[in-house]
């Protein structure tokens, strides 16, 4: 494959990105975008004239967030909508509570080096909160992205996805000693893996998807390690951290691209180990035997937690599941 470059770059804005492009008509969904580059991801989206839904945990945050996202783009079809991404009734009612075509969808919100938590159904949160729950929501919305015929989803990842590939055998941490940072490695390699194997299922239905790593930005990401710890000069501003994500969503060098993993607005390479800054991609996150294996496993996680009772809507897949014996090795 081609690998794709653009003209901007590492210091480029979400505006220069997205400017000259006309978003008129078209529907975009920005998860936790009340804070962060989700608040500029859904400004510069906003100001290219798509109706834009910020759905996110605070809804009079979110709701403060709109009306500056209007004040500042004259863009008066800011939504606001409640989605905790942990709790899967508050997933399933904002999935069937949208009911027209959506364009695109960028699954920002995430969670980072949290100490070890876990949810009600035994998942570990930042796999929880970074994966499973943008899964569910994504898979739940997987008609409203097949009526627009070309709809993009955009997943925010990390370099920090090569501090672990999916450890499928103990994805949870219920044997290995708890570590914050592969288990955030862990969610961000998903984050990519999501990206391709949605674009393999969902290609005919004009549906792409493609990762990114904003960059180093100062944002409430890294109230749980004491601040960001990027020197000075290798940080971005918000503007400069949403900048990758548009032109995911936006640009039309990406027509009918997906699966791929882009860094400072252009595809990364990919490396066979990690380099000292972190930048390129590792193999293990775009092999498509561990998307299809990470697909599945998270339909089986969703199935036993009660989010698919009856079958697996996934019309490529058709697995069904109504037999609890698919949720044996679910945990407690």
């Amino acid at each position: 494959m081609t690998r794709i470059t653009t003209p901007f770059g590492r210091h480029s804005t979400a505006s220069e990105v997205a400017q000259g492009i006309d978003l008129s008509g078209k529907r975009a969904i920005v998860t936790g975008a009340a804070s962060g580059i989700g608040v500029e991801t859904a400004r510069a989206l906003a100001h290219a004239g798509a109706e834009v839904t910020l759905a996110v945990r605070n809804v009079d945050a979110g709701a403060k967030t709109a009306a500056d996202i209007t004040a500042t783009t004259g863009n008066k079809n800011i939504h606001v909508a409640e989605l905790d991404l942990t709790d899967r009734g508050a997933i399933a009612k904002f999935i069937a509570a949208w009911n027209e075509p959506l364009h695109i969808l960028v699954n920002n919100a995430g969670v980072m080096a949290l100490p070890e938590q876990h949810t009600p159904e035994g998942w570990e949160m930042q796999f929880a909160t970074n994966h499973l729950g943008h899964f569910a929501l994504t898979l739940g919305l997987h008609d409203a992205l097949a009526a627009d015929g070309a709809a993009r989803i955009v997943s925010v990842s990390s370099s920090a996805h090569m501090f672990s590939p999916i450890v499928f055998d103990d994805i949870h941490f219920a044997f290995r000693p708890y570590d914050p940072w592969l288990a955030y490695g862990q969610s961000k390699t998903a984050n990519v893996l999501f990206a391709v194997a949605a674009t393999g299922r969902w290609f005919r239905d004009g549906i792409t998807a493609n990762a990114l790593m904003p960059g180093a930005i100062a944002t409430n990401l890294q109230r749980h390690v004491g601040g960001i710890q990027t020197p000075p000069d290798l940080q971005k501003t918000p503007e400069q951290g949403a900048a990758t994500s548009v032109l995911l969503a936006t640009s039309p060098l990406l027509e009918g691209i997906g699966g791929r993993y882009f860094e400072d607005c252009n595809e990364a390479t990919i490396v066979t180990q990690r380099t000292k800054d972190y930048s390129g991609v590792a193999p293990y996150a775009l092999d498509t035997n561990n998307a299809d294996r990470l697909w599945e496993e998270s339909l089986r996680l969703l199935a036993c937690s009660g989010v698919f009772e009856q079958e697996n809507r996934d019309r490529d897949n058709k697995a069904i599941f109504s037999s609890r014996s698919h949720c044996q090795m679910t945990l407690s």
